[in-house]
């Protein structure tokens, strides 16, 4: 009986990348919200974890000319990043709502957080597992 470690772990490791790379990004929005011109910007999650999710499933499209457009399909390592649209526009042209990239960044890290005991329970489920013989 094979073990397949990516259907035992499920999406669980996919969250995990995608939600460090918010905090990358939260941080730098974070960083910069004294900079004259800065833009903040953040990725829609849920979307982009979805979109990843069902990445396996259904028919791959195929280009069969050169100037066909291509796919905007989301991974992991470069989601589709958008702008924040500022509820107070800065005069400098800054958009960065620190109160609300804090908050973001906060609920960023107990979701972290709690997806990092999730799949640490699922290996400790499979070690047991493993050890029953």
């Amino acid at each position: 009986m094979s073990l397949s470690l990516d259907k035992a772990f499920g999406i669980l490791p996919a969250s995990i990348k995608l939600q460090d790379r918010r905090t990358e990004l939260l941080a730098s929005n974070l960083a910069n919200a004294d900079t004259p011109n800065y833009k903040s910007r953040d990725f829609n999650f849920r979307g982009t974890l979805a979109a990843l999710e069902g990445m396996g499933k259904g028919f791959e499209l195929v280009r069969t000319q050169p100037n066909h457009l291509p796919l905007n399909q989301s991974s992991i390592a470069d989601p589709d990043m958008l702008y924040r649209i500022p509820a107070q526009p800065a005069l400098d042209g800054n958009t960065v709502d620190p109160q609300l990239e804090r908050a973001a960044f906060a609920e960023n890290a107990m979701h972290y957080q709690s997806t990092l005991e999730f799949l640490n329970r699922r290996v400790s489920g499979i070690r047991a597992a493993l050890r029953k013989e």
